[in-house]
C-alpha cells in the first residue's frame, strides 16, 4: 500500500463572506467564490486523497471559511491560516486555542503584498515567529521577490526549531532568460535543514501564466530536487490559482510526469509523505 497522496497547497474563498483586495487584480475566470467541491472531481481523477487549505488572505474571516471547508470535507487533512506575526501576544493566544485542533497546523501571511520586503526582519513579526517555534506550528513563506528568499536563511538561523516551506518554490523564472538569482537563492535556502520547498505554482512568469511547458519547468524542478531531497519537498496544486495557468489536471498531469521518474520511495516523499511530516498531520486525519 501506497502513502496517500496530499495536495500540501489549496485554497478555498468566497468573497462574499470575506475581503479578498488581491481577488481585484486578478483574471475575472477567478474573481469569484470557490469551494472545495468544485475541485473534487479533478482532485478524484488526479487520485489525490487529501488536501491541506492554505489561507488566502490575511484575516480571521479566511480560517473560518477554511474551517467550515473542512468540517464538510474528510478530504481536508490540515490548515495553514493566518495570524497577526506583527503582533506576537495575540499570535500566542491564537495558538493556545489552536492546542486541541489537530486541523490547525501552521500560519501564513501574504508578504509577497505587503509595501516593506523585509517585513519578516521586524523586531515584532521575529516574535511573532518565535511564538509559533515554540508552539511547533509551520510557516508557510510566500516568495515572490529575490529578497524574500534571501531573508529565509536568516529567519532559518534564527529559528531553528521553525519549520518553513517556501511556497512555489519561490517562484523560479520559467520561461524566463535567466534563472538568477532564483537559481543560486533557492539553493542557499535549502541549506537550511529545518526549510522546506513546495513543488506548486511553476507557471510563466512572463506573460501568460499558462504560457509553460514540461520542458520549461524540468530545470527549476531537478535544481529544487538536488538542493533539498524528496525528504524536503512537497507536492501542491495551487487550486484555484491553477486555473489561470491551464487548471488542476493539466498542473497535476506536468508534475506527477516529473515526479514519476524517481524512485518509488522519493515519488511517496514528494506526493505525501514530507507534507504529513512537515506539517505534523495527525494520522487519522489521512
Amino acid at each position: 500500500m501506497t502513502f496517500p497522496i496530499i495536495d500540501a497547497h489549496q485554497h478555498v474563498w468566497d468573497p462574499a463572506r470575506a475581503d479578498y483586495g488581491w481577488l481585484a487584480e486578478e483574471p475575472a475566470v477567478i474573481n469569484r467564490a470557490f469551494t472545495l467541491d468544485d475541485a473534487l472531481p479533478e482532485l478524484c481523477d488526479a487520485g489525490v486523497d487529501r488536501v491541506v487549505h492554505v489561507q488566502s488572505a490575511d484575516h480571521a474571516e479566511d480560517t473560518e471559511l477554511m474551517r467550515d471547508s473542512a468540517a464538510q470535507h474528510e478530504e481536508v487533512a490540515a490548515i495553514v491560516a493566518h495570524a497577526p506575526l506583527e503582533r506576537p501576544d495575540e499570535v500566542a493566544l491564537l495558538a493556545e486555542s489552536w492546542r486541541d485542533d489537530s486541523l490547525m497546523v501552521g500560519v501564513r501571511s501574504l508578504i509577497h503584498n505587503m509595501p516593506d520586503p523585509d517585513w519578516l526582519l521586524r523586531p515584532d513579526v521575529d516574535e511573532g515567529l518565535g511564538v509559533l517555534e515554540r508552539e511547533g506550528l509551520t510557516f508557510d513563506v510566500v516568495a515572490v521577490l529575490p529578497r524574500h528568499l534571501e531573508i529565509v536563511p536568516v529567519i532559518a538561523e534564527r529559528h531553528p526549531d521553525l519549520r518553513i516551506v517556501i511556497d512555489h518554490l519561490g517562484k523560479p523564472p520559467v520561461g524566463a532568460d535567466s534563472r538568477q538569482p532564483w537559481w543560486d537563492l533557492i539553493a542557499a535556502s535549502a541549506a537550511s535543514p529545518n526549510v522546506f520547498g513546495k513543488v506548486s505554482g511553476l507557471y510563466s512568469s512572463v506573460g501568460d501564466p499558462g504560457d509553460w511547458t514540461i520542458d520549461a519547468i524540468v530545470p527549476f524542478f531537478d535544481h529544487a530536487l538536488a538542493s533539498f531531497g524528496p525528504e524536503r519537498l512537497m507536492y501542491g496544486g495551487d487550486w484555484p490559482i491553477s486555473v489561470v495557468a491551464g487548471g488542476y489536471t493539466r498542473v497535476w498531469t506536468a508534475l506527477r510526469a516529473l515526479v514519476d521518474r524517481l524512485d518509488p520511495p522519493a515519488r511517496e516523499r514528494v506526493l505525501g509523505a514530507t507534507a504529513a511530516e512537515f506539517y505534523r498531520i495527525d494520522p487519522a486525519r489521512i
